[in-house]
């Protein structure tokens, strides 16, 4: 069995820019975004207000105190009631182009992004209404601040195989819009296994096929998601450093780990920041990448992230260099526009 405590940190090895700076200027992808996450407070209440959704609520500062909680389920009830002031097209857009406006910020190139479909269609929200406004924001975002982007339509595990098939169904005349599928929401009693047969479908569409694995689940749940799914990459996977045998066989397939901080403490998966497996996953030679999961309920978009763990577990430069190359190499690019950024990494970092 694999420690899953924090690893002993080495002595910073830093040379200017500093830690911070570097950070702040080296190019990312953020793999692992929750787009319904990043509805933050004012948006929420602005939202309520232009489409007269009720909700409880009598101020911005209100709605921030809400977003509180100490385990993943908590953390869905408020996130699933924050979802229903997201109406229209325009709502999705605008939710959307938020986000990456604070991606931009965080020098953020390319956008791999999760939506989750059956939590507007089960309010009659019709699919196309959701996936229309965030394309048009991404379609726009790459022509205004270069960010490119892959859209991941989510399956909400916690609902049947029956609802994930209807899903699937719905996307089937907008596959050209559409990158693939990805596996979301409470994950303990859900087991990828349930979602086998839906995935299954989805790779013979030829659509990118990821999970969220080993958050909250145990390493079995992991191997579920590279035996029955046959996932290209794993979400969060922290339990996987349970088991060396899994580990092993994710470095040895050269799988990419999209680990999220700042969700990993918010949500009690690790006790302290101090606590993460980033460095550990590292030194392990596993291809971990820094993420922000629900940054608007989590407290911090990609670079604070960065910052964060970069601070706690005392990371050098050539670890923070690493966890930024991962990041496109873990990607759904085409190798030659992953190259691209790669080679901007280089130039950043040896600047």
């Amino acid at each position: 069995m694999i420690d899953r405590s924090a690893s002993a940190v080495k002595p910073a090895q830093m040379p200017n820019p500093s830690r911070a700076a570097l950070i702040d200027r080296l190019p990312k992808a953020e793999l692992h975004l929750h787009i319904e996450g990043s509805l933050e407070p004012e948006l929420l209440f602005a939202l309520a207000k232009r489409n007269a959704v009720a909700i409880p609520f009598a101020s911005v500062e209100e709605v921030r105190a809400a977003y509180s909680f100490t385990n993943l389920q908590d953390f869905l009830d408020i996130y699933y009631q924050g979802m229903s002031v997201l109406q229209t097209e325009q709502d999705f857009y605008d939710l959307t182009w938020a986000y990456l406006e604070r991606a931009a910020a965080d020098t953020v190139r390319h956008v791999e992004i999760f939506f989750d479909p059956q939590g507007h269609t089960e309010r009659g929200v019709a699919f196309e209404t959701a996936l229309n406004g965030i394309e048009r924001a991404l379609i726009d975002g790459e022509a205004q601040l270069g960010i490119s982007y892959r859209i991941i339509m989510c399956f909400l595990r916690h609902l049947s195989e029956e609802d994930a098939f209807a899903t699937l169904d719905q996307a089937l005349p907008h596959l050209d819009r559409i990158d693939g599928v990805g596996l979301d929401s409470s994950e303990v009693g859900h087991p990828p296994a349930k979602f086998a047969r839906v995935f299954a479908k989805a790779r013979k569409l030829g659509l990118h096929v990821t999970a969220h694995a080993g958050e909250e689940g145990p390493p079995e749940y992991v191997y579920e998601a590279l035996d029955l799914l046959e996932v290209e990459r794993i979400d969060h996977g922290n339990r996987a450093l349970e088991d060396a045998a899994l580990v092993s066989r994710i470095v040895g397939e050269g799988l990419t780990l999209t680990v999220c901080p700042l969700s990993n403490l918010k949500l009690c998966v690790i006790k302290d920041i101090a606590a993460s497996p980033v460095k550990r996953m590292l030194d392990l030679g596993l291809k971990a990448t820094i993420n922000s999961d629900d940054p608007a309920y989590f407290g911090g978009y990609i670079n604070a992230n960065f910052h964060a763990v970069a601070e706690a577990l005392d990371l050098t430069e050539a670890e923070i260099v690493q966890l930024a190359e991962n990041s496109f190499t873990g990607s759904f690019l085409p190798v030659l526009d992953s190259a691209r950024h790669l080679a901007e990494i280089a130039e950043v970092a040896n600047g």
